[in-house]
């Protein structure tokens, strides 16, 4: 009997010390007049689920549906009346493919401006319960940060289509001010959770930077710098790294990294791509410090 009971408490005190934080992962939807008047219902759906955020990672739109200011309200709007806090990190389709002629032909710089000035105004998330967050700067307020539980959140703002590298050899004037920023807080997110002892950072941006073709050394100019430095970060950070993106539409889980010299999968690497048009759905992440990788997964798709 004693044996028992010293068993149950031994199980108990386990259980008092394992602790698990929740948040819900979605992207490039809406695209279409269904998935507009479908995505409230899914969110209701999310929010009953009781994560302590939604994050979406870009895409709120068709590449070539205008990206007209009314447009931008809409999302805005959509986002801002869920009742957990919402985290919006810009895609491609919402700025770098604006100067597309069906999508208005707009300045992309004025319209990641326009996004500017209407999702990230101050120090909190969108949604009816505000997360605070911390931005890099005035200049790009994109750049988020904040924690949950152990772990360490930061965004990037990196759209699909190459970075808005440009088509020429040489890169944009737009690029070339934006990415060392974009690097800088990268960097700045590892040394956090370096200098605090945590034991994962989660990294969210837009686009998919092309993992087979930067192994096979094949790197896309947009995005070679900024994964040399993300396999850097990793190899030299002790704990978990979550890598979430939408952009490609094919929502699976895996771990693309690999190590420079010998070519071996880096295990504390997960990459995690959200669902994307057509299909809608979102993934639960689950914090759980009783697991070695600290991170699991459940896949929901909508309807």
């Amino acid at each position: 009997m004693k044996r028992l009971l010293l068993a149950a408490f031994l199980l108990l005190a386990a259980a008092a010390q394992a602790e698990t934080w929740r948040f819900a992962l979605i992207g490039d939807t809406p695209y279409n007049a269904y998935e507009r008047r479908e995505l409230p219902i899914m969110l209701d759906k999310i929010v009953d689920e009781h994560p302590a955020f939604i994050v979406h990672a870009g895409d709120f739109k068709q590449g070539n549906a205008p990206c007209s200011d009314a447009l931008f309200q809409d999302r805005y709007t959509l986002f801002n009346a869920v009742a957990k806090p919402f985290i919006y990190v810009p895609g491609d389709n919402e700025w770098t493919d604006c100067s597309r002629i069906l999508a208005g032909g707009f300045e992309p710089l004025e319209r990641l401006n326009k996004l500017r000035e209407i999702f990230f105004i101050d120090q909190f998330s969108l949604g009816q319960t505000k997360l605070k967050v911390e931005r890099q700067s005035a200049a790009y307020p994109e750049h988020q940060r904040w924690q949950l539980g152990p772990v360490l959140f930061l965004t990037l703002n990196s759209p699909g289509g190459n970075n808005n590298y440009g088509r020429s050899p040489a890169p944009s004037a737009e690029f070339m001010a934006r990415h060392p920023r974009t690097l800088d807080w990268l960097k700045q997110g590892f040394a956090t959770a370096r200098r605090d002892q945590l034991p994962a950072v989660v990294i969210i941006m837009q686009a998919n930077p092309g993992f087979k073709h930067f192994a096979a050394g094949l790197a896309h100019s947009g995005f070679r710098e900024l994964l040399e430095t993300l396999r850097d970060e990793t190899m030299n950070f002790p704990g978990q790294v979550l890598f979430v993106h939408g952009d490609t539409h094919s929502q699976h889980i895996d771990q693309p990294l690999r190590h420079p010299v010998t070519k071996q999968t880096m295990t504390n690497f997960t990459r995690v791509e959200t669902f994307g048009y057509p299909f809608m759905g979102w993934i639960k992440v689950i914090i759980d410090t009783e697991l070695p990788q600290l991170f699991r997964f459940e896949i929901h798709p909508h309807p």
